[in-house]
């Protein structure tokens, strides 16, 4: 654990390293809330549709989720979040014209009735 999802639009698919950002967001995980690096599980998800409010014009998102077991402090989730945004920032480039959104949320999961395994093949 933690189970971490990455949902982007579209646009941003080719202005991002999915995997260097997989990657760079399992570190921060490691460092700041104290998870084991093999724990860290990361998915992106292209999301085709995405709207602002009463937006016509170009936005895109950047919306990643951390499920995570219970016991870490608010502080240090809150590090996580600070640390995950100011890598987005680094990272993912808007196209020019375009709002980008990016937003990061911790939340922990109910550790009796998650299952996980790993199969070989």
């Amino acid at each position: 654990m933690p189970q971490i999802s990455v949902d982007y639009s579209p646009e941003l698919a080719g202005s991002f390293d999915r995997r260097e950002l997989g990657l760079a967001i399992n570190r921060l995980a490691v460092k700041t809330i104290n998870a084991s690096p093999e724990a860290c599980k990361t998915v992106f998800r292209e999301v085709q549709d995405f709207v602002v409010g009463e937006s016509a014009g170009p936005d895109s998102q950047v919306y990643v989720e951390f499920q995570i077991f219970p016991g870490r402090t608010a502080e240090a989730k809150a590090a996580l979040t600070e640390a995950v945004m100011a890598l987005l920032a680094e990272r993912v480039v808007p196209a020019p014209g375009t709002r980008l959104f990016t937003a990061v949320n911790v939340q922990d999961i109910d550790r009796d009735s998650y299952r996980s395994a790993t199969l070989g093949g």
